[in-house]
């Protein structure tokens, strides 16, 4: 039975019996790795995520100047506190880097931080991590490193091959935890070496690379998930996160461990996401080292993990497969909605009654995603603030568990209901639904932030949708959480309208239903747009890469659903194949450019009479948006919460 996940079996080359690394380099990595001053040895590397990862506008050059800079003034911070350990000197690091740009005006003014050096240290923290800008305009596309050159510079230079990986990736995530960076800059440094004597060094760059790439991608994304979620929602909401994700982990470990941890690790979150990579890296170190040393109570999956080097357990342990659930009885969970002492429970000590309830709950449904599960505590919540103030509580929360049930199949239905629909229109044709339906909900995003958008959304259905029920459920709520997370950081940075406000800020649980349920935008008035700005026919189409393409097609829909958000599917799918068709004919065409300008204007005559016409209104709707009946068909059922349930889910 697997242990890690796919993309990490070719991550962890040492442990997962890689046949193609040298046995020499991995005896040199590992008595590196294993040394007792792991911490200092490094400290020029996490002094370097730390750097770029705030100075993101710095060269591989300028950044290398400021590390050796910081590690100088640690080394004078050792000498003259030598009756210190040399960790409190590290420990100061953050605040050191932090003053040392706002005393240098010269980078201070470059990187646009000259008013965050005006207010005192928190304050001031808070400020510069603002200004930080993650990955989303970096290409997605992987991009092979000319093999004689990195072979030459790693032959050479070994040291710079890691540095230039760590300088690069910290500048590109600067969200993504520092033990991570740390431990994926050693799995490259691994495959470099590895692949530089082979003989096809290209194919093995690719076969090697592009996992670590991806698996750097993917976890960067949850790591900026998990900040925002202890930015924008209180500390109750972030430990219930990190509780239910521990307990479906390690469903045999008692409450009472899985409280502790899921405090510890909300903490860590905070210190990690803050960019303090010293406290990162030695709280992630204290962290295995604790779970490590419990892991007769905690999870039998984790042995193989805590057998790892320091900074491969981190990433093994939170790879790690789900330990198989016990042999729970009905009864604990029973007793919170059965049992009559509930309210006096809940009265007594709230927090912890609702911890516990959210522990028994998950143990008992790992096979539920993450969002679903807190979908159902705050409907219990909700339950008992309102029921605990009747005559005859228990009448009232009796019902808990039917109300919960309902929950989990109102979520299973939306997400069915995706599938159904990606599976009868196709790929293609699915995500120019995607483009007609969130141009509607957020037509103040541009039609490119738009198609990168739903382009994220239609790839979660190609991955999420052929797989079973339950997989398939989990797998989409857990890619919406992380797709929609991005979407409230962009209205985080500039508002996009109220509708996505109230959805990113009002309930963490229920943020995707109230998405499904978002409708048309009508407080946006579209600016004039003429139909020969919004169709592009150059010859440069003629040349493009089918992704190219499809952009091109798919920014046209939304400009057009943006004029006439009222217009029928019908219609811009009408226009959306004449706009094909047109390009294929005249790329074939002797002369490109006149076919564009001769068939062009018919095509803008057309689109032209589209937006002239009276908005209609007629068809089917899904979440208030219309839908022609000759496209698509949707389910009332699936789509409206019970109204009881709605009574329930009102804030008390």
């Amino acid at each position: 039975m697997k242990t890690l996940r796919p993309i990490c079996f070719l991550v962890f080359f040492s442990y997962v019996q890689c046949q193609t690394l040298q046995r020499s380099l991995l005896a040199a990595a590992l008595r590196h790795i294993n040394s007792p001053n792991y911490l200092q040895e490094n400290l020029r590397d996490i002094a370097r995520i730390m750097v770029a990862q705030f100075l993101q506008k710095l060269t591989y050059e300028e950044v290398q100047t400021i590390v050796e800079e910081l590690v100088d003034l640690a080394e004078k911070c050792k000498i003259l506190k030598a009756h210190e350990s040399p960790s409190e000197c590290f420990h100061q690091l953050m605040t050191t880097f932090l003053e040392h740009i706002c005393y240098n005006q010269g980078k201070a003014d470059k990187q646009k931080f000259s008013d965050c050096c005006n207010i005192n240290n928190k304050a001031r923290l808070k400020c510069f991590l603002l200004y930080k800008k993650d990955d989303a305009d970096y290409s997605d596309i992987f991009q092979i490193p000319n093999p004689e050159q990195i072979c030459e510079m790693d032959k050479v230079n070994q040291v710079s091959v890691k540095e230039r990986y760590i300088y690069e990736t910290s500048q590109k995530h600067p969200f993504l935890y520092g033990p991570t960076i740390l431990t994926m800059s050693a799995c490259y440094e691994t495959a470099i070496q590895s692949c530089c004597q082979e003989e096809n060094k290209t194919e093995c760059f690719r076969i090697k690379l592009e996992p670590i790439r991806k698996y750097v991608r993917e976890i960067s994304l949850r790591h900026h998930h998990l900040c925002e979620i202890g930015i924008k929602f209180n500390h109750k909401v972030a430990k219930a996160v990190e509780l239910v994700l521990l307990t479906k982990k390690q469903p045999k470990a008692d409450f009472s461990e899985i409280a502790r941890l899921a405090v510890d690790i909300k903490n860590l979150h905070q210190t990690c996401c803050e960019g303090d990579v010293v406290a990162c890296v030695l709280g992630r170190s204290q962290l295995m080292n604790y779970t490590c040393s419990k892991q007769s109570v905690l999870s039998s999956k984790i042995s193989p993990c805590c057998a790892l080097p320091v900074p491969f357990q981190g990433e093994c342990v939170i790879n790690s497969e789900n330990d198989d659930e016990p042999d729970l009885p009905s009864l604990p969970l029973s007793r919170f909605t059965e049992d009559r002492f509930v309210c006096t429970e809940f009265s007594n000590k709230p927090d912890d009654f609702l911890q516990e309830f959210l522990y028994e709950y998950s143990r008992r449904h790992s096979e539920l995603a993450l969002p679903v599960i807190l979908r159902v505590d705050t409907v219990y919540q909700n339950l008992l603030a309102k029921c605990c103030k009747l005559e005859n509580p228990l009448e009232c929360y009796s019902h808990g568990q039917e109300m919960f049930q309902r929950v989990v199949r109102e979520s299973r239905e939306r997400v069915k209901h995706h599938c159904d629909l990606h599976e009868k229109l196709g790929d293609a044709n699915f995500h120019d639904w995607l483009i007609i339906l969130y141009t509607k909900k957020t037509p103040q995003l541009s039609a490119q932030e738009l198609v990168t958008f739903t382009k994220n959304m239609a790839a979660a259905a190609t991955k999420c949708c052929p797989l079973r029920d339950e997989q398939q459920f989990a797998c989409m709520e857990d890619s919406a959480k992380l797709i929609l997370g991005g979407l409230c950081r962009r209205h985080e940075a500039e508002p996009i309208n109220a509708g996505v406000g109230h959805c990113c800020d009002a309930s963490y649980a229920f943020r995707k239903p109230c998405f499904d349920d978002l409708q048309v935008n009508g407080t946006y008035i579209s600016p004039p747009l003429s139909c020969d700005q919004v169709i592009n026919l150059k010859e440069n189409l003629c040349k493009a890469q089918e992704e190219e393409f499809q952009t091109e097609k798919q920014k046209l829909l939304s400009n057009l659903v943006k004029q006439k958000p009222y217009a029928t599917e019908m219609q811009f799918q009408s226009m959306i194949a004449d706009f094909a068709h047109l390009v294929e004919k005249c790329c074939q065409a002797e002369t490109s450019e006149m076919c564009f300008r001769e068939e062009g204007s018919k095509l803008i005559e057309k689109c032209q009479s589209l937006l002239e016409q009276s908005s209609t209104r007629s068809g089917l709707r899904y979440s208030n948006i219309t839908l022609t009946p000759a496209i698509f068909s949707t389910s009332s059922t699936a789509l409206k919460m019970d109204f009881f349930l709605l009574q329930f889910l009102k804030p008390t």
